[in-house]
């Protein structure tokens, strides 16, 4: 029997094998990471109010007799900035900034008195607060007469005067910025006018 050699069998060259794709691109945000609308409105408004209201808000803490002013009513911006959404009428924002300032100072004189109670022999009589010359130059000539002689007034007296003779506020106003009735700011301005009147008189 004869074999036949079968020429040797060739095989094809294999297929070039494609390079694996590239990743995809991670997928782009939904939103900007930036605030939304309502955060740039909250710094809008924010910033409107402090460029409209800051000198009669720090006027307001020095003639309710605030040591530190400054403090006072940056305190009060900022709790007025995380209470921005909840503020049913952003109208109203000016009248809830007004409380907040006196809120504040009245709190802070207290907080002094009590420390000043506590005080156990003091080295020496607590020292007068100073103005800062920005603060001073708030403060007109004829009210600076009477800076001394307000101070010493009860608190509600003081703020019902300040308030009503200073920011030219209406009842109303006063009450929502104080916290009280409308006839109890008549009561404590009325009595504030006596005991301010008295203390000017005896100094002449």
């Amino acid at each position: 029997m004869i074999r036949r050699h079968r020429p040797p069998v060739t095989l094809p060259p294999a297929p070039a094998v494609p390079p694996p794709p590239e990743p995809p691109d991670p997928p782009a945000p939904l939103a900007a990471p930036a605030g939304g609308p309502a955060d740039l409105e909250r710094e809008a408004g924010v910033a409107r109010l402090f460029e409209l209201h800051y000198s009669s808000m720090l006027r307001l803490a020095v003639l309710l007799g605030a040591d530190d002013p400054e403090n006072v009513v940056a305190e009060a911006y900022y709790q007025i900035y995380r209470r921005w959404r909840r503020l049913k009428d952003v109208a109203a924002a000016e009248a809830h900034l007004r409380s907040t300032v006196c809120n504040l100072t009245r709190m802070r004189i207290r907080h002094l008195q009590v420390a000043r109670r506590h005080e156990e022999q003091p080295a020496s009589p607590p020292e007068p607060t100073v103005a800062s010359a920005e603060n001073t130059a708030l403060l007109r000539d004829d009210q600076r007469v009477l800076i001394d002689a307000l101070q010493q007034l009860p608190a509600r007296q003081r703020e019902a005067l300040v308030l009503r003779h200073w920011l030219g506020l209406k009842e109303a106003e006063i009450a929502a910025a104080m916290g009280i009735s409308r006839g109890s700011v008549k009561t404590h301005t009325s009595r504030g006018i006596a005991a301010l009147t008295q203390a000017m008189e005896a100094r002449r």
